[in-house]
């Protein structure tokens, strides 16, 4: 069993940056594609960026690509999302995730959860 803690989340006004982190206990993360989700208030969750067990590929979607980063660190056994030129519209709680399958997009490849951490961007 995987256990995912996210931290790093709070408030910014906009502009601002946050960098969020997934530690997961329990098992290696290193062969697991790591992934990050977020969802807003009376919205569905939705895909935010992923990458690769081993770290050379990433994906993200449209809306965060150019101002967020993901990388990891399996030494640590961590995953970071480094948020940059944050917009009230990425205001939404963050979640982690863990999935066997290479750069998944959707929630169903994903085997794990974290419990989510609140990002709060203020205009």
């Amino acid at each position: 069993q995987v256990q995912l803690v996210e931290s790093g989340g709070g408030s910014v006004q906009s502009g601002g940056s946050l960098r969020l982190s997934c530690v997961a206990h329990g098992r290696t993360l290193t062969y697991y594609a790591m992934g990050w989700f977020r969802q807003a208030a009376a919205k569905e969750r939705e895909f935010v960026s992923v990458i690769s067990w081993g770290g050379t590929s990433t994906l993200y979607s449209d809306s965060v690509k150019g101002r967020f980063t993901i990388s990891r660190d399996n030494a640590k056994n961590t995953v970071y999302l480094q948020m940059n030129s944050l917009k009230p519209e990425d205001t939404a709680v963050y979640y982690c995730a863990a999935s066997r399958w290479p750069n998944p997009r959707q929630e169903d490849e994903y085997n794990y959860w974290g419990q989510g951490t609140q990002v709060t961007v203020s205009s």
